[in-house]
């Protein structure tokens, strides 16, 4: 019996987290998701069951909410699942520890920080992944969060966790009939001032931004093309009529923008070659037709260096040439330079290996991974183009879920947000759904519109409350303009970033030092 309670806890808590994750209307769920884990961490002893408890609940949680990367990696995504899981238990294993030594509140605060520095390198280091960042669960509610122009995500995650422990310090109150006035009027205040604080600031934007208009249609492109015969060299030709026909159907006399999806332009070139390429003059042609346009496009890039001038990630010919092959996005208007920015957050394994794990090249790259990598661009980059009111960011699919680097684009001046992506990979799943969701809270923080095109859908417009404005269908080829404003203001947010994570990453760390110093002082008595 004793074994069953804590797995039957642990499990519970999986599907809590699970049930409460987007898509799920059930987001409420996550602020009782890991209370079961902090039941367990009161009826264990020993810090190796604990962990184990932990893994079988956050593996759950990962298992069924991420399950779709199978689509686009079979053995990758198990080795992502369960490496991702093993990651999240570390910041439960310090709380328990910390609370063992040193009591409850300690213990509450260890846990708090611990996670929001976990997150915080989860976001910025060569293994990052974090599709699972606490902060993200309410993208389905915008409605709740506008405040993230504040905190960014890192805000949700510290929301997420005090209300966990609030909970569960609510229950263990009613369980020794001990007064739980104070612990009950903490957590409703902490549940109902920030969704206050949320439907203020919604009601002031409303009333100083709802009525701007914007006199430029921008066109979004959603070809649906098959993923896994978009690069056939012999498609190439028929994908980029397809492109430009779905573009010229929306085109009119207000039209600034248009945007293509990531890797449109699939015909791997030079990319100081582009313009001779054979298969992109219909591209410079569409552009010469409409010359007040600027056509944004995702497109598969190579450059060449000399052995000194060499990247990290190039790759060495027979010929002695070094070569970076890059994930890139393309600004093409009449008479005038290509604008080149190279994706810069890529997908590990997939996209990039990290230096680390080297070694490791053949195997990822015999399960569908990535030996060498992608070369990449060292920051973000703003396109912008003559007559056009529009300074664009280019943000490339993975690059979506990073809250902070969204925001350099908008410190640098982009009044737009323009995600290129291919979803496609992952099928019809969830992950499309979950990764469009995203994309709202890159809204909010940033107070921009965001203009999506994804090659196999979901295109949309979201406003820069995160209200989705218009959408297309997944599997549909399709194209719709819309109006499209735009911002100068910059939000907290995009001035000071993930403030939060550093100030509790600090405490984290002061934490850890404290503890560290408890354990010798006391061996040392010993």
């Amino acid at each position: 019996m004793k074994k069953i309670i804590p797995i039957s806890l642990s499990i519970f808590s999986g599907i809590l987290l699970f049930a409460a994750w987007p898509v799920s209307p059930l987001t409420f769920l996550i602020f009782f998701g890991f209370v079961p884990l902090l039941f367990i961490s009161d009826i264990i002893e020993k810090k190796t069951r604990f962990f184990w408890y932990c893994f079988l609940a956050i593996l759950i949680w990962n298992a069924s909410t991420t399950w779709w990367i199978w689509n686009s990696t079979d053995i990758g995504s198990v080795a992502a699942i369960i490496a991702n899981s093993l990651l999240m238990c570390l910041p439960w294993v310090g709380f328990f520890a910390v609370k063992k030594r040193s009591g409850n509140l300690v213990g509450y605060f260890a846990l708090i920080s611990f996670w929001m520095l976990f997150e915080y390198i989860h976001l910025n280091w060569q293994l990052s992944w974090p599709w699972l960042t606490m902060g993200n669960v309410f993208a389905s509610h915008p409605e709740w969060i506008q405040w993230y122009e504040f905190t960014g995500v890192s805000g949700g995650t510290l929301w997420v966790l005090i209300s966990n422990v609030l909970v569960f310090e609510t229950i263990q109150s009613i369980r020794i009939k001990a007064p739980l006035s104070r612990v009950l009027i903490k957590f409703i205040s902490l549940l109902i001032l920030p969704l206050l604080f949320s439907f203020f600031n919604l009601f002031y934007l409303l009333k100083h931004t709802f009525n701007s208009v914007a006199q430029n249609n921008v066109v979004i492109v959603q070809p649906n093309i098959d993923p896994f015969q978009k690069f056939d060299a012999n498609n190439t030709s028929k994908q980029i009529a397809t492109l430009i026909s779905l573009s010229e159907k929306q085109i009119d006399s207000s039209t600034k923008l248009v945007i293509w999806p990531e890797t449109a332009m699939s015909a791997v070139e030079w990319q100081n070659n582009i313009a001779n390429n054979v298969f992109y003059q219909p591209v410079f042609d569409f552009v010469k037709r409409h010359p007040n346009i600027s056509l944004v496009s995702g497109i598969e890039t190579l450059k060449s260096y000399s052995r000194l001038e060499a990247t990290a990630t190039a790759t060495k010919r027979e010929d002695g040439v070094y070569v970076d092959a890059f994930n890139a996005a393309v600004l093409i208007k009449a008479n005038e330079p290509l604008q080149f920015y190279n994706k810069s957050k890529l997908v590990p394994g997939v996209e990039s290996l990290p230096t680390f794990l080297k070694f490791m090249g053949p195997i990822f790259e015999k399960f569908g991974g990535s030996s060498g990598g992608y070369g990449k661009s060292d920051s973000s980059e703003v396109f912008h183009s003559d007559n056009s009111p529009y300074f664009i960011a280019p943000i490339i699919c993975y690059e979506s879920i990073y809250g902070e680097y969204v925001s350099t684009y908008v410190a640098k001046g982009a009044n737009i947000l323009t995600i290129l992506t291919n979803d496609g990979w992952w099928g019809n799943t969830p992950g499309h759904k979950q990764h469009l969701d995203y994309a709202r809270l890159r809204a909010i923080e940033n107070r921009r519109w965001v203009a999506r095109s994804a090659n196999t859908g979901i295109s949309a417009v979201i406003d820069d409350k995160g209200n989705i404005l218009e959408t297309k269908p997944w599997d549909q080829a399709t194209s719709f303009k819309y109006p499209i404003p735009y911002f100068d203001d910059l939000t907290f947010y995009t001035l000071y970033g993930d403030l939060l994570y550093k100030v509790f990453s600090l405490l984290a760390i002061l934490i850890l030092v404290w503890n560290i110093f408890l354990v010798l002082k006391q061996k040392s008595i010993l």
